[in-house]
């Protein structure tokens, strides 16, 4: 059997093959943040196109935390029921399912949250939204840590498979870990360890609010690509090793961030005429002269987070080690499955446009992924337009 088709078991769920969906913003939750049909019927496809296991678009654990208007919640109880509908659907076509939790920290809006967002520090206003957050509190980082627990026990209460604590990719969690962001000198920053202390304490409370049962992932940047410097190679490594001795159940790795080096993020195309179209008139100009810089410096590499994986797969011990960036050649894929660099592979804009390519793979329809890079989709959700592929002509099924 190809390495990429057999089974694997992550603590006591049994996923079908070694295919993962990376986690994607969806913007299609209602403005409450509750489920949709859209959103359900989004993950079904995914399920019955065979994709192992399921990671859903990032969902919020408290209204401060929210990042984006079509965000899904999981900040209450009131989401429980949507919640479930998602998972029945995936199990349903014989799909494993686990929910991105995450906060936002200081990467939303006063639009979005209604206030100045916070962060671990108060330094410095990003080049996107010019926002200057307020630096938390004790209480603010006590009640945002307990939110995570609070949204793993609903994770469970709706029948999902697991959890993954979203660590990467200039989110609040992100921001405590990297020493671009994370600016104090208290219990919570300053050292190697202080700066840890908020994922760590955030993965036992998770781990105790749903108990030995389910999966807890972490999907952790390797690289910040911050202007000053922020999480390195070296740096991720660490953590990581920190993680598995907490006994985390898979390790998802990818690097950038939102506001600073989105194209590290999402290598490709930079569609400058999607991004600038639903920004105020004042930010155009800005904008674009922006964006046209980075035009050819981003081209896809295939597996460009590969390297930065071969430092941290010797510190994780059993705990799986789950390769996102660039994927889209299923021969690559195998060989890097049969050389243990990576024990599952993560996909997010293939999936977009295909969902149905793990069965294609499978049945010898496709070696390649379709997806062009255009980064078209994401350019979308940015400007409040639903997920899915925006590039010329249509995907096979």
């Amino acid at each position: 059997m190809s390495a990429a088709f057999s089974p694997i078991r992550i603590k006591n769920t049994e996923v079908n093959n070694r295919f993962v969906r990376s986690a994607t913003y969806e913007c299609m939750a209602k403005e409450t943040g509750e489920v949709t049909d859209d959103l359900v019927n989004l993950y079904r496809h995914l399920a019955r196109g065979e994709v192992g296991l399921i990671i859903t678009g990032y969902t919020f654990v408290h209204l401060l935390g929210r990042a984006a208007a079509y965000q899904t919640g999981i900040h209450s109880d009131d989401m429980i029921p949507g919640l479930k509908r998602v998972v029945d659907a995936v199990h349903q076509d014989g799909g494993k399912i686990v929910f991105q939790l995450n906060h936002a920290g200081r990467q939303t809006t006063k639009e979005t949250i209604g206030q100045t967002p916070m962060g671990p520090s108060s330094t410095g206003r990003d080049p996107v939204n010019f926002v200057k957050p307020r630096q938390m509190s004790e209480e603010d980082i006590r009640t945002a840590i307990s939110s995570f627990g609070h949204a793993a026990r609903r994770a469970r209460e709706a029948g999902a498979d697991g959890v993954q604590i979203h660590a990467a990719h200039g989110y609040l969690i992100n921001q405590f870990l990297s020493p671009f962001f994370n600016h104090r000198h208290d219990a919570w920053g300053g050292t190697e360890e202080n700066h840890f202390r908020f994922l760590r304490e955030t993965v036992l409370g998770v781990k105790k609010a749903i108990g030995d049962e389910m999966i807890v992932l972490v999907k952790l940047n390797t690289n910040d690509f911050t202007p000053q410097e922020g999480i390195t190679p070296s740096l991720a490594a660490k953590y990581a090793g920190w993680l598995a001795e907490l006994g985390i159940d898979g390790l998802e790795v990818s690097c950038g961030t939102i506001l600073y080096s989105f194209m590290n993020m999402s290598r490709g195309e930079v569609p400058i005429d999607e991004l600038v179209s639903g920004l105020p008139l004042w930010k155009k100009p800005l904008a674009r002269l922006t964006l046209k810089k980075l035009v050819g410096k981003y081209d896809l590499e295939e597996g460009y987070n590969l390297e930065a994986a071969k430092l941290i797969k010797p510190v994780l011990g059993e705990a799986p080690l789950i390769l996102v960036g660039g994927l889209r050649n299923i021969r690559q894929m195998e060989d890097l499955l049969e050389s243990r660099w990576a024990d599952c592979i993560s996909m997010s804009r293939p999936f977009i446009r295909e969902p149905y390519l793990v069965k294609r793979f499978k049945e010898g329809r496709a070696e390649v992924a379709s997806c062009v890079s255009c980064n078209r989709c994401l350019a979308a959700v940015s400007n409040n337009m639903p997920l899915r592929c925006y590039y010329k002509g249509s995907a096979s099924v």
